[in-house]
């Protein structure tokens, strides 16, 4: 009598596991263990077990009774694959990194670029997974029914599919992104792995150690019991494990549970490096302790079905531990597979034919009602599950299950290797040869293992499947659909997408994606567009989303990172509802502006941005070719001329640093944007140059910091038979060392000849002039005659105006000296302007003229203060003689720019408009006789000159009275450091 449990007790074992694997997932999703924990390579492994299920504990032994070693090849597939990730898993979890491509269906309908391919996808899985959730409740059913005999099966079926949906709908849907790691997930499946393996080790080991006495004794029982059963012998013709290592291979690609586990939730590339060798060791020491328990079952002539000698042999030696240790090894298998299989279908669901045919446009939380029809789908796809159960599946033997489903989720390993190696695979081959390969596997497989309809039989076909033959049509459909698939695509062709695409997805390869113009100018905009399918407060959520991704401003304005942006975005909606509604949605409202009639350059900042990321990857001409590049854009980096680049839709392409260092804006804030969205001044500059016909462009004035610049500027097309695409690069000289030397010397050559001709002047002028004064001196001594004493006073006055006309004359000839503009300092204009009215006061020539001083006590120039007080004298002084008694003189500014802007108004007579254009000639003056020079203006002109700005003179100043003056001065503001040129709000927009 073998030893058998009550329900409640074994209901009890089964309740308290599994709340210890919710324990371990709500400890982890609390936060409560360290990180370095929980993303450890050795979870990740372990949690990839998830492919053993119940095929571990139960099947595997079942499988070696009939197969011998046969049952290896289950093991030996999925290792192979495992062994070969560099070429095969490292580049689908490289493109479903990228584009956040969460199941087989997401990829396929990326890579294809066609949501029939992902909605196929996604009913060939659920049918073939049917039969192996089905496998996972018929075993966990059979055993409580072994172990507690008066248990309904029914009831324990029920009861673990409930559990089970609890569980995947807890700690399966708490994201709001299907993309992001479920870390309590991870952590309590690859708890489920350890225990059904030290559970197996255990039994092995008691098995070895207490049925057979050792290695000897294990030695004796085979020599006593010579039989194929008990040697295991496989004939090398025997088909079955070829299929079943063909299938097991497959798995690692489209079995919606593996890949969710090796991709979706993997935590680094690192971790699958480890687990490429760490889940072979796993799966050899699952599969170390089958043999022995095979032949312990044997010996110990256990009545149980093969597939659970586990169990039998547990209840032969009479150990209650052992038995609820080896249930519980199978509950943990069944469970975490059913869990990650469902959570994984779910999503594959609701992306491929829930939200094609719904798109939850009126729903205010998105992430909220997802989750819930997550949940929903969960709930079906395990009741659809226990139903196949009920009806076909618990008729079925464990291994004719994982048969059914294996070999149909095989027509997917076709197109999962074109996705990778075969860029000319397209949609309409994909689906022609999925659906010939399916329909092959219904007809020849699925109806008569569900003893539903044989329809071979009706056809009196000569081959007609079983348990020993099943691979024959396992590899004919799989033939068939291979060979439709690369008929029909080759004849067909690729479209425009599906060739882009498989660009993307291709091993070494690297899109061009084209630089169009975006509709959208701003983040800003993304938010706003997308707030009409999202809802404003969700698409708000990912636009941020995107921008923190990418390292980007809240606003950004710049196209080429609004290209990248709606790339991100594009990404990230792809893992919240698929790639083809992600792709759609997009498309339709983050559009492109209508191309040119010539087309569009392609996007060679992105180029550059991906060849950069690649670094040392390649070899080879493609390395050379790489150092090559890297050699000519250094060269253009490094030109100790100003340059860059920009494409014929005025976006810059290329900012040298010598370019950074002459206009102070970093290459990093305006590649990728617009020449308009420069400030002001490089903008009208370079766009006006760029969309002028010139191509070159000399001596152009342009102020910087305060202070002037002379540029050359030069244009040459980029276009040639090597470079179709069309633009410009710009070379901007920087000549104002240059101008200043030359200023320096014709200034010195105007000097030395003005000072040759004061010279001259004194000379001839000064000398008869000092002995016109000594006569008048003389004269006035030698008589009393009031008469003649008033001419001797004329004659000394004249003779002294004269020496103020040579003085002024002689200070003329020294105004412009530009060896003192490097001692220019920063001005305080308000103090030039106190010290001039101060000097004023002192004149005996005053008039009560007021004199009202309103400029700001900030606004500063670069200049010599001595000579702009001279400046300001001048200019008061003529005001004050101008003004009436009593009259009032003003003087105004303020900053406009890189200028300062001085006025100096009076309220005289004004200016005849036939005079304005001469007053600043020498000796010409507007007052009466002995009144003025007519130098002064010259001097304040000749210094504003020096000072590199501008003078006009308004009369009259009043309109309505026509009275009044206006002399506005425009010099160049000092700026206290220098300016970080940044773009404003208004030049973004």
């Amino acid at each position: 009598m073998l030893m058998s449990f009550s329900a409640p007790t074994l209901l009890s074992a089964s309740l308290i596991y599994l709340l210890l694997l919710f324990g371990i997932a709500w400890i982890t999703e609390r936060g409560a263990l360290p990180r370095h924990w929980v993303r450890h390579p050795l979870v990740y492994t372990l949690s990839l077990g998830v492919y053993a299920g119940i095929w571990a504990v139960y099947a595997a032994v079942g499988v070696a009774a009939d197969t011998g070693y046969g049952f290896l090849a289950y093991y030996l597939g999925i290792s192979g694959a495992f062994l070969l990730a560099p070429v095969l898993l490292n580049p689908v979890m490289r493109i479903g990194r990228a584009y956040q491509l969460t199941s087989l269906a997401d990829l396929f309908a990326y890579r294809y670029r066609s949501q029939w391919a992902g909605t196929l996808v996604t009913l060939c899985s659920g049918s073939a997974i049917l039969a192996l959730l089905s496998m996972q409740i018929q075993a966990v059913s059979t055993s409580a029914s072994i172990l507690a005999p008066e248990t309904p099966t029914n009831v324990i079926s029920l009861m673990f599919s409930i559990t089970v949906v609890l569980f995947a709908m807890l700690f399966g849907t708490r994201r709001d992104q299907a993309s992001e790691n479920h870390q309590g997930l991870v952590l309590a499946i690859a708890f489920d792995s350890l225990v059904k393996l030290v559970a197996l080790l255990a039994l092995g080991g008691v098995v070895l150690f207490g049925v057979f006495g050792g290695m000897d004794g294990l030695d004796q029982w085979l020599t006593d019991h010579q039989s194929p059963a008990t040697t295991m012998t496989l004939s090398i013709d025997d088909g079955s494990w070829r299929a079943l290592m063909l299938m097991a291979f497959a798995g690692a690609l489209v079995l919606p549970h593996m890949y969710h586990m090796t991709f979706s939730e993997n935590p680094s590339p690192r971790a699958l490096a480890k687990a490429s060798w760490g889940l072979p060791l796993y799966l050899l020491l699952l599969g170390l302790p089958v043999p022995l328990i095979l032949w312990g079952g044997q010996a110990l002539e256990v009545t149980v079905p093969p597939s659970f000698y586990v169990l039998g042999i547990a209840q032969a030696i009479d150990s209650p531990a052992l038995t609820l240790l080896m249930y519980i090894a199978g509950l943990s298998a069944a469970s975490g597979l059913m869990i990650v299989s469902t959570l994984a279908l779910a999503g594959m669901v609701l992306n491929h034919i829930i939200l094609p045919l719904k798109t939850p446009r009126e729903q205010g939380d998105i992430y909220r009602w997802l989750r819930w029809v997550r949940r929903l789908l969960i709930a079906m796809i395990i009741f659809l599950a226990l139903l196949f159960h009920q009806t076909l599946g618990k008729h079925l033997d464990l291994s004719i299950l994982g048969i059914l489903s294996l070999s149909g989720m095989l027509q997917l390993l076709p197109g999962a290797l074109g996705v990778i190696y075969w860029p000319e695979g397209n949609r309409r081959g994909l689906i022609a040869g999925l659906m010939l390969g399916l329909a092959i596997w219904i007809v020849t497989l699925v109806l008569p293992f569900s003893h539903t309809t044989n329809l071979l039989v009706l056809l009196d076909a000569p081959l007609v499947p079983d348990d020993s033959n099943w691979y024959i049509f396992t590899f004919i459909s799989l033939t068939a659909n291979v060979a439709l698939f690369a008929v029909v695509s080759i004849l067909s062709g690729s479209t425009g997408e599906e060739t882009s695409a498989a660009q993307a997805c291709s091993v070494g390869a690297l899109s061009r994606p084209q630089r169009r113009e975006l509709l959208a100018t701003s983040s800003a905009d993304f938010a706003r567009q997308l707030s009409e399918p999202l809802g404003f407060g969700v698409a708000k959520r990912e636009v941020e989303r995107a921008l923190a991704q990418l390292k980007l401003p809240e606003i950004e304005y710049r196209p080429y990172q609004l290209r990248r942006l709606r790339d991100q975005i594009e990404v990230n909606l792809s893992g919240l509802l698929g790639p083809t509604v992600a792709r759609d949605m997009v498309k339709r409202y983050l559009g492109f502006k209508p191309m040119a009639r010539g087309g569009t350059a392609q996007d060679i900042r992105y180029v550059e941005r991906a060849l950069g990321e690649y670094q040392n990857r390649l070899t080879g001409l493609a390395g050379e070719l790489d150092n090559l590049r890297r050699h000519y854009r250094q060269t253009l980096q490094n030109l100790p001329i100003p340059a860059c680049s920009v494409g014929e839709d005025g976006e810059i392409l290329m900012w040298n640093h010598t370019m950074e260092a002459l206009t102070g804006i970093s290459a990093d804030d305006v590649v990728g944007a617009k020449l308009m969205t420069l400030p002001e001044h490089w903008h009208l500059l370079l766009d006006d140059f760029n969309r002028g016909e010139d191509l070159h462009r000399y001596k152009h004035r342009l102020d910087l910091q305060g202070k002037p610049h002379w540029l050359n500027l030069h244009k040459a097309a980029l276009s040639g038979p090597d470079h179709p695409e069309g633009g410009s690069i710009i070379l901007v000289e920087d000549q104002t060392e240059t101008r200043l030397l030359e200023d320096e010397l014709m200034h010195s050559e105007r000097l030395a000849s003005v000072g040759r001709l004061a010279a001259g002047v004194a000379h001839e002028i000064g000398n008869p002039v000092t002995g016109i004064s000594s006569l008048a001196q003389n004269l006035k001594l030698e008589t009393d005659n009031p008469d003649i004493l008033d001419t001797a006073n004329q004659i000394q006055q004249q003779t002294r105006r004269i020496s103020t006309i040579l003085q002024s004359l002689m200070n003329f000839a020294r105004t412009g000296n530009h060896a003192q503009a490097n001692r220019y300092e920063p001005v305080a204009i308000r103090r030039c302007v106190d010290e001039s009215i101060n000097l004023l006061s002192l004149s005996d020539k005053d008039g009560h003229i007021r004199y009202i001083n309103e400029l700001p006590a900030e606004l500063r120039v670069q200049g010599d203060e001595q000579r702009l007080v001279q400046v300001f004298v001048n200019l008061l002084a003529n005001a004050r003689d101008a003004s009436p008694e009593g009259g009032t003189v003003w003087v105004s500014g303020n900053g406009d720019g890189y200028s300062a802007i001085i006025e100096v108004v009076d309220q005289g007579s004004g200016i005849p408009e036939d005079q304005l254009d001469h007053i600043f000639e020498p000796f010409y003056t507007t007052k009466a006789p002995n009144k003025g020079t007519g130098l002064g203006l010259s001097l304040v002109y000749s210094i504003i000159e020096e000072h590199y700005g501008n003078i006009q003179v308004e009369s009259p100043a009043d309109k309505e009275s026509g009275r009044g003056t206006c002399v506005r001065l425009r010099l160049p503001a000092y700026e206290s450091t220098p300016e970080h040129h940044t773009i404003s709000q208004n030049e973004r927009s």
